[in-house]
């Protein structure tokens, strides 16, 4: 009995061209590929006259498909693991069979290659040191909304991914909590239609108002900045001064989170049980 190896290949996010020569060679060469969807993943095969035999590996089969893998690997199986675009593992089936390996001994080599969310990071124009890739946010308004207050003060350039339908109203949240800083939506990378749209979240929301997006998407937001030093009596003063003068307790957090660069919420928080006589209206 040989000893079995599970190789986790990355492949094309969107342009068939973007592989590997040791991507496939491997492919060519291993027992079996292990691949979210077989159909997507036999149109790469067969441009590249690969006939090795596939099997399904998703996200509602994973835990059981694991195990059936992970005992082809005892046996001496050597594993291609690939996902639909991309490196296995990032927002993809393969963490619980990886992880498997690890603790059981089994060998695991990583081909890297192709990743959207590196390169929406990289195309976007914003700082690239330092970054937080998030993933998919979740589809629920108020555990999206948690995600987003648990970043929202860090430094780091932040990283999701998105879905075309669930777009605007993301980016909606993320006005509300973030704030407007910079941000570029990278939509379609490597394919026909790639596009990426700069600017401030105010900015891109209005470029995409009227628009029906479609395809894969990468949301990238600039990291925090430094804010000038305030504390909440300051806050709560300047709000005050604004409904004194006639202006809605709404407007007056809206005005003050733009003046001092503080997502909304922020200000609420401070203010919020100022009454509509303390403002004198």
């Amino acid at each position: 009995m040989g000893k079995g190896k599970l190789l986790i290949c990355a492949t094309p996010i969107g342009n068939l061209k973007d592989i590997t020569l040791r991507v496939l060679e491997e492919l060519k060469g291993v027992d079996l590929i292990a691949a979210e969807d077989t159909r997507h993943t036999k149109k790469l095969l067969t441009r590249y006259g690969i006939k090795t035999k596939l099997t399904s590996y998703h996200e509602h089969n994973e835990i059981v498909k694991a195990k059936n893998l992970f005992r082809k690997l005892k046996d001496g199986s050597k594993i291609a693991l690939v996902s639909d675009a991309g490196t296995p593992g990032l927002s993809d089936p393969g963490y619980h069979l990886i992880k498997t390996c690890v603790e059981s001994g089994v060998d695991i080599e990583v081909l890297p290659g192709p990743c959207a969310a590196v390169s929406a990071l990289v195309i976007s124009g914003l700082p690239t040191d330092s970054f937080v890739f998030q993933g998919f946010s979740p589809k629920k308004k108020g555990e999206r909304c948690r995600v987003l207050s648990e970043l929202a003060s860090g430094k780091r350039t932040l990283v999701f991914y998105e879905s075309p339908h669930r777009v605007k109203n993301f980016l909606e949240n993320s006005l509300e909590i973030l704030g407007d800083r910079r941000m570029a939506l990278v939509r379609e990378l490597t394919k026909k239609f790639e596009e990426v749209i700069r600017g401030s979240i105010t900015e891109v929301l209005s470029k995409i108002k009227d628009r029906e997006l479609k395809g894969e998407i990468v949301v990238v937001f600039e990291g925090a900045k430094k804010k000038r030093d305030f504390d909440g009596k300051t806050v709560r003063n300047e709000v005050v001064i604004l409904m004194s003068r006639g202006f809605g307790k709404k407007e007056a957090i809206k005005m003050v989170s733009k003046e001092c660069e503080l997502p909304k919420r922020v200000v609420y928080e401070a203010v919020k049980d100022i009454s509509a006589k303390e403002g004198g209206n």
